[in-house]
């Protein structure tokens, strides 16, 4: 095994663990905006409802990014075809800090994922595993 090799091999375990982070996170982040959503709507019916309602309706569209990272990240690393290589390991941990470190255009506190770290003690563990996670990534 050259050194790039085992650097890869390092990588992807941190990748493994990010996505593993980041379904706990996403799990905290479903629960706590049912939670809400049934507070302003009424209570959700079914699970069958609930995933509806998960894919479809724009109370649940700011999570959609996570959403598609997670899916995208368990595609790479499924992938026999086109294995991952380095440089896009790293790049899927630096997009997995974009989506946790809240930065950008709009301010902070408007964010519902910072709402959501502020109103769930859950979401607010696991964001902290999460971050602190990609800290020593």
């Amino acid at each position: 095994m050259s050194l790039s090799d085992g650097s890869l091999e390092f990588t992807l375990q941190q990748l493994k663990q990010v996505r593993g982070s980041f379904l706990q996170l996403h799990k905290a982040l479903l629960e706590a905006e049912k939670q809400s959503y049934e507070y302003t709507h009424g209570r959700i019916q079914s699970r069958g409802e609930f995933f509806q309602l998960v894919i479809g309706h724009e109370w649940f569209d700011w999570l959609r990014p996570m959403s598609q990272f997670i899916a995208h990240v368990d595609e790479r690393l499924a992938s026999k075809e086109e294995p991952i290589a380095l440089t896009e390991a790293r790049d899927l941990i630096e997009k997995a800090r974009q989506l946790v470190y809240l930065t950008g255009d709009i301010p902070l506190e408007e964010t519902n994922y910072y709402q959501a770290i502020q109103r769930d003690p859950d979401v607010a563990f696991m964001h902290i595993k999460a971050t602190q996670l990609l800290s020593r990534c």
